[in-house]
This record gives C-alpha cells, structure tokens and sequence, in this order.
C-alpha cells in the first residue's frame, strides 16, 4: 500500500527543547527560539520527516488526534504491527527547501537585555550623594590607574568632575564592555590574582587565548571601593540587601537590571524576535541560519496483507480528514491511496 501527501510550507525547525514524543514537563517545555537562546550551541533545531512523523500522519488519517506518545501507549495501538514493520526506507520525501525570515511570538515572559521603560531616578542618591563622584569615578579611569587601585588600598583616585545619573553610568559601562580583552602581564597580572583571592566565590573567566576582560577588572574596582568607603560613608541606600550592586556583578553588568533599579517602570517585555542564527565558522565567515520552509510530496509505503489494507483504507476513509499539518504549520492532504 502506498498513501502519497503533498506538502506546502512545512517548518523545518524546532522552537521549543525536549522531546514531542515524551510526556510535558510540569512547567512544559522551554521557548530556545529567542534570539539569546539561539545563541546557545544546540538551540538552531532543524527537523526531518522521519518514522515518528509518519506514524504521527497514520494515527491522525484514521480520525486519532493525541500525541503519538499517548497513542502508542495504548494496549490496543492499532498501528503496532505496522510500526514494528516500517522502516525509513519505506519512506520518501521529495521536498524543496527554501529559507524565510519569520517573526515568532513570544510570550514566556522574557525581558529585553539592553532596554528599560519609565522615567529615569536621576536624583537617586547614588549619584548625588557626597560619595558618588568617588565611587563611579572608578569607571572613568584608565586601566592602568585601575589596576594601581586594585593593588593599594590607599589608593587616591582623582576626583571625577562630571555631571553623573544612570545614562552617563550605564553608556560608560557599555563602553568599558566594548574593550578588547587583554594579556595579563606584570601588573595586570597582580591585579587579576588579587581580585581572584578577594573574590574567590566568582570565577574570573580566562578566553581561550588565555586573555581578560576589562570590565570586570573595573566592576571588581567597584566593589573594592563599596568595602573602602563603608568605612567613612554609609551606603546601605545604594546597595541590595545581599549588599551588592543592582545590575553590576563582579565580573560585568547587566543592562536591564541596573536599570530597573533607577527608573520608575518596570522591565522591558520581549513579545517576539526574528528566528535567525548568524555564527562565523572558520573559512567560511558569517553563516546566516534563518527559518527552513519545505514544500513537496512524501510517499509512504506500508507492507501489509490484502485484509489489512481494505481495513486501514476503510478507516482514513471513514474519518474524513481533508488536510492536515506535516510537521509545523504546512498545509498538507493526501492525494492518492493505491
């Protein structure tokens, strides 16, 4: 017996991680198709018609409309005996493939990294206190007063004379994160294990090139400076209750959390983005990975006895189903039987 189906549009990737053959998670399955989870190495799904989207088809020709996994956990699974015999082989797709920037919703609940809404507390106290000018003056430092800083606690920084609020903070940060990362020698060298046996609950990660950040040279600055002016200041009001800084780690900064400390709206939501990866690979540069679409005809050939293809006929006839989906959101029919 052969059913062929024509396709039109059949998505070719997969947006959500786990499995759609096994039974939900109790929270359901997590949303990858976000431009940062895409940027995570595994997240890019692409799909195929394989043997568990055929017996998918099968169950959903003859009127069955449960996942495949609930379907054949059934004791009377009507294609157990046909699924035991299918091979991939008997199996043909005949697809065109073509790429498509596609815009998908997203509504997890995830927040913009580099966004903020409301207005701007430019009078917190963290920036208008007789401190500030001392405490965020670090981030308008060179690396080499930085790291002289890091290295003695008597340290005296010139006092920084410019005007301070959250913009002017946050854009210097992001122009300190812009900074390439650098060798340690003599100095830096000091500095990176003075912050590594001050923080040792934070990993100061290395690149592959055995190279550093400076950023987190200068973030780590920062939180010297909270243990040096508590002694003649108090700072209880600019701090988190674990004492920390909203936004700023030790080793860098997040935009949207610093910010949702200093403005008076809450975070950015994210309702969709583009799918598409873009990644360099070597000798070839800039690979763009948008959305795969395919449009064609699968040929499913089924080995059965004459008895059983009167019965399974009987059956896709007697449900009626017109059209279908093949995979992800394709238009899909059967248009021959023989």
């Amino acid at each position: 017996m052969r059913i062929i189906i024509e396709y039109e549009s059949s998505w070719r990737n997969s947006f959500l991680d786990g499995s759609n053959n096994e039974d939900l998670p109790k929270n359901g399955r997590n949303f990858i198709g976000s431009m940062t989870a895409l940027k995570t190495d595994g997240n890019y799904k692409s799909q195929k018609v394989t043997k568990n989207t055929v017996m998918g088809i099968l169950n959903r020709l003859i009127g069955d409309q449960r996942k495949l996994y609930q379907a054949r956990s059934e004791p009377n699974y009507y294609f157990k005996e046909i699924e035991e015999i299918l091979s991939e082989s008997d199996i043909k797709d005949i697809a065109v493939l073509d790429q498509e920037t596609v815009f998908l919703r997203n509504i997890s609940g995830s927040t913009d990294q580099n966004a903020f809404t409301g207005m701007i507390k430019a009078q917190d106290k963290a920036f208008t206190s007789e401190f500030s000018s001392k405490f965020w003056g670090i981030i308008f430092q060179d690396i080499d007063t930085i790291v002289q800083f890091i290295l003695a606690e008597d340290y005296q920084l010139e006092v920084f004379d410019g005007a301070l609020d959250p913009l002017v903070v946050i854009n210097q940060l992001e122009e300190l994160n812009n900074l390439k990362p650098i060798e340690l020698v003599d100095e830096l060298q000091k500095a990176y294990e003075f912050i590594v046996k001050e923080f040792p609950d934070v990993d100061f990660k290395l690149t592959a090139k055995g190279l550093f950040t400076p950023i987190s040279f200068y973030t780590s600055a920062l939180y010297l400076q909270i243990s040096r002016l508590a002694k003649d200041y108090d700072l209880s009001e600019i701090l988190t209750k674990s004492g920390g800084l909203s936004g700023i780690s030790k080793r860098g900064f997040t935009k949207k959390d610093f910010m949702d400390r200093y403005t008076t709206g809450s975070k950015k939501m994210i309702w969709g983005n583009p799918y598409i990866l873009k990644e360099r690979r070597k000798g070839e540069g800039e690979v763009v990975m948008p959305l795969t679409k395919a449009s064609g005809r699968l040929e499913i050939t089924l080995n059965l006895s004459k008895n059983q293809v009167q019965d399974l006929e009987e059956k896709i006839e007697n449900a009626g189903v017109s059209s279908f989906y093949l995979g992800k959101k394709s238009l899909a029919y059967v248009t021959d039987i023989r």
